[in-house]
């Protein structure tokens, strides 16, 4: 009689082939001893396999957490939102509504600084404050922006639009217009590093930009 020697890929697969084996042989699952990577100690492998899936159970656990946060952040900017767009809503309209779009934006999203400033607009418009101080640069920089900028002030000309512009560490920067076409720029800036980052979710950003676009287009010429 020949025997083979078994080897551990061998062995699995066979008990994959065999899913009654267990069940044939009941006694095993006692004898059978395993390392605990937990404990260290030699454990039963009905032990060993509840151990497994306790970790299991505690890595969804962790993930469940982890959505359920992320879900309570999104709905909490989502009430935000919905608290400033509501502003724009009752603005007087006009020049106001740049002024009241920016302060809404420092109350609802606390935002320590925020500012905007707007081109190609209607001659009754151009003494406004946020019609002064566009370079070419800035609306070139504004035009070439496909997506909302996120992350470190380097030294920006937008920033200096801002009150405080030597104490921004992060800042935000939402081109205002349509198809490529941008008639301004709107900013945020914060002290904190972290406040805005390369790696942050622009979804809700986004959002605020074509609302801020659409709530200021009739400012154009």
């Amino acid at each position: 009689m020949t025997t083979a020697t078994l080897d551990a890929a061998a062995v699995a697969q066979y008990l994959i082939d065999h899913p009654q084996f267990f069940e044939e042989h009941a006694g095993l699952l006692g004898e059978v001893k395993l390392s605990s990577p937990l404990t260290g100690r030699a454990v039963s492998l009905q032990e060993r396999q509840m151990e497994v899936m306790r970790d299991k159970y505690r890595v969804l656990e962790l993930r469940l957490a982890e959505l359920t946060r992320r879900a309570e952040e999104n709905a909490a900017i989502a009430n935000r939102f919905h608290a400033w767009t509501q502003a724009l809503l009752v603005s007087e309209g006009g020049a106001a509504m740049a002024r009241d779009l920016a302060e809404g934006l420092r109350e609802h999203f606390s935002v320590p600084q925020v500012s905007l400033r707007l081109w190609n607009l209607a001659p009754e418009h151009a003494g406004e404050w946020f019609a002064q101080g566009v370079s070419e640069d800035a609306r070139i920089f504004a035009n070439s922006l496909r997506a909302p900028y996120c992350g470190p002030n380097n030294d920006f000309e937008a920033v200096r639009w801002l009150d405080e512009p030597a104490a921004v560490r992060s800042t935000v920067m939402l081109p205002l217009g349509k198809h490529g076409q941008s008639f301004g720029l709107l900013v945020l800036g914060s002290p904190d590093p972290d406040r805005f980052t390369t790696v942050m979710g622009t979804d809700f950003l986004v959002h605020i930009a074509a609302t801020a676009s659409t709530a200021l287009a009739p400012l154009r010429t």
